[in-house]
């Protein structure tokens, strides 16, 4: 991407505004991101700049002592500019300014002469414009499919001075009136430069239109990032709140709850800060579990063969008597299914989620009939280590605690907290690795074109997480 400053501006109008609901994401753009997309979007102006083209210029003069003469510039070419002096700035309410300051740009050309009736001459010349300056507004609002959309609101254009040297022939005439030439130089620049700017302006439009609104995580579900609310424009920074919501594909189902308010601390070390709340991690557990994800088969062929603790009626039956005498020699499966939602909560320094399940064990008949056991409510806890990976979120779960209790028995009574250590061990060797493969896949971060994150960090705070990042665009 040529543009930075299309990559933040994108992050204004990300979708349609819901106007009304709670941020579960907010994202702020700091005066270091900003200086960041100034380096990068010059390259761009100053491309664009270079494609000036200033028409013919004809005209008469009176030029003592030889009278009338009558002159024409033509084939005129820019070969360099330069723009060693810009900056970017937030207008609070309002949006950006762009200041480019001290510019110049040299250009050549050919030179034609007529006087005293029947003298003609040719040659060429160069001009160097020093002192140029350009000052351009940008706003920003959403296009009728509730992408991203920049224009130009206001340009304006100066040329401090311009000097003219012309080459070969009777250039000691020309010099007579280059004062004339200059002045219609300047104006046929100045009168180029602005539709320019905004041609640059009007470029990032396509780019904005790639954007990515809608991130597919997996087949099961996808997140969206539509704006809340208008952007709030500091001094300082850009703040703005995107719904940041989990959603099954192809069915937005709004969960039983809602967004908390939270607020980004007034950090301003990175170029980025992005934070997300629990609404956002706890949608997410919502769309699984209503998609019935959250659940697993667990058979005896999943546990791995150096464990003592095998899934049949022989181990079960030195724990429950009833199961190894009733159905003697037999394997045994688990299914193992989230009953509600999945709660997760951020402390700072800790994630955690709770989670409630049931566990029903089956005795596997010699015919693959399924003959069921025993059903365990099952409470867990466990600890959550959250970090970016690439453009995604990803994440490790370790076990805390887990307290089991009786909800169903087909051979009798028993006591339950003899199997403790047997669900201990299925979860830390099937269930757990299962949820961490899961989660190291992650869930992705809006996409700005080829966006890389650099020096990345990501802390747990209360009720939500804060990624603070700088940014490399590629390409």
């Amino acid at each position: 991407m040529k543009m930075f400053l299309p990559c933040w501006l994108s992050l204004l109008a990300l979708m349609p505004l819901s106007f009304g609901t709670k941020a579960g994401v907010k994202v702020k753009l700091t005066e270091k991101g900003l200086e960041y997309g100034r380096q990068m979007g010059m390259a761009s102006i100053q491309q664009k700049l270079k494609t000036i083209t200033v028409p013919d210029i004809s005209g008469t003069e009176k030029v003592p002592p030889v009278g009338k003469v009558h002159y024409s510039l033509t084939n005129m070419k820019i070969m360099d500019v330069g723009l060693p002096q810009s900056e970017v700035d937030l207008v609070p309410g309002t949006g950006f300014r762009l200041a480019i300051g001290n510019a110049f740009l040299s250009m050549n050309g050919n030179w034609r002469v007529k006087y005293l009736r029947l003298m003609k001459d040719h040659g060429s010349f160069d001009l160097n414009v020093k002192g140029l300056t350009i000052t351009t507004s940008i706003a920003v609002k959403s296009d009728e499919t509730g992408r991203p959309a920049v224009s130009t609101v206001s340009c304006a254009a100066t040329v401090g001075s311009a000097s003219i040297k012309f080459h070969g022939g009777a250039s000691w005439l020309y010099n007579l009136f280059k004062n004339f030439v200059d002045k219609g130089l300047r104006k046929a620049l100045e009168k180029q430069i602005c539709p320019l700017v905004a041609d640059a302006v009007s470029d990032m439009n396509p780019k904005l239109k790639t954007l990515n609104v809608l991130a597919k995580v997996d087949e099961f579900a996808e997140i969206e990032y539509s704006m809340v609310s208008s952007p709030t424009v500091s001094a300082s920074s850009l703040d703005l709140g995107l719904k940041g919501e989990f959603y099954n594909i192809g069915k937005h189902q709004e969960p039983p709850f809602s967004p908390s308010n939270f607020s980004l601390p007034p950090q301003v070390n990175e170029m980025l800060y992005i934070g997300v709340s629990t609404f956002t991690a706890n949608s997410a557990a919502f769309v699984y579990n209503k998609a019935g994800v959250l659940s697993l088969y667990i058979t005896d062929d999943m546990i791995p063969r150096s464990s003592p603790i095998r899934l049949d009626t022989r181990t079960f039956g030195a724990f429950v008597p009833q199961i190894a005498k009733r159905f003697p020699g037999l394997k045994m499966k688990l299914l193992v299914k989230t009953v509600k939602n999945p709660v997760i909560s951020f402390e700072p320094n800790n994630a955690t989620v709770q989670a409630t399940a049931t566990v029903t064990a089956y005795a596997i008949q010699p015919n693959a009939t399924l003959t069921p056991l025993f059903v365990l409510n099952l409470d867990i806890s466990v600890s959550a280590r959250v970090f970016v990976s690439g453009m995604q979120i990803a994440g490790a779960i370790t076990l805390n605690k887990m307290g089991l209790t009786l909800g169903t028995s087909y051979v009798g009574d028993f006591q339950v907290r003899s199997l403790d250590n047997i669900f201990q061990m299925v979860l830390k060797l099937v269930v757990i690795p299962k949820l961490n493969a899961r989660l190291a896949k992650g869930y992705p971060l809006p996409t700005l074109g080829k966006m890389k994150l650099v020096n990345t960090q990501l802390q747990v705070l209360k009720d939500y997480m804060l990624i603070g990042t700088d940014v490399q665009f590629m390409g």
